[in-house]
């Protein structure tokens, strides 16, 4: 663990928490080891973006690597991910660009077993759909139904724009719901 400590930015808690997940049952998911690796700008929601987006770690790995290498095609591929915009495709390329980093990647990888991403469906009437979700919910809770969403391959907004396919909104929508018929977004109800 010292090689971990003595790295600049790899701060305590980070390491303490990997190492717990290591030790718990040295399997863990695709989105947190990106997480894990305290690359900047890559917080908790973006690695589960990059995690969904690449799949596996071998494909995510691969594409980081390239990206650090100057290759266009990988940096465009990433750059055009959902929610991923260049500030973090740099972070990335910076990133897998150090000598340690990627020492450090290696030597993380041969310890645990990283397990590929849920594959958003794509299949689903709202795969690549942008939704937003308002009101109080019934059936589950809000945070349920955007982590359902998510899965059936959906974009979740925080906030309604032209560009909104979908308002879900529920009893006490207030501002939100307003935004949609000044859009012109589709509305529907928890149980549609």
């Amino acid at each position: 663990g010292k090689i971990l400590r003595a790295r600049e930015g790899f701060g305590e808690v980070s390491v303490r928490n990997l190492f717990a997940a290591i030790e718990a049952r040295r399997e863990i998911s695709l989105e947190r080891f990106i997480n894990a690796l305290g690359i900047r700008h890559v917080g908790e929601t973006t690695a589960k973006v990059l995690a969904r987006a690449y799949g596996s770690w071998s494909a995510f790995n691969d594409a980081a690597l390239k990206i650090a290498r100057g290759d266009e095609a990988a940096r465009e591929e990433m750059d055009g991910v959902d929610q991923i915009g260049g500030t973090v495709v740099d972070a990335v390329a910076r990133h897998f660009g150090e000598d340690h980093n990627r020492k450090l990647v290696e030597a993380l990888t041969g310890e645990v077993t990283i397990l590929d991403a849920e594959k958003a469906a794509s299949d689903s009437p709202i795969a690549g759909k942008t939704v937003v979700f308002t009101g109080t919910f019934e059936r589950m809770t809000r945070d349920e139904a955007k982590a359902m969403a998510e899965r059936l391959g959906a974009h979740v907004s925080g906030s309604v724009s032209k560009k909104t396919d979908l308002v879900v909104a529920g009893p006490g929508a207030g501002s939100k719901l307003k935004d949609a018929q000044k859009h012109g977004v589709e509305v529907i109800d928890e149980s549609a």
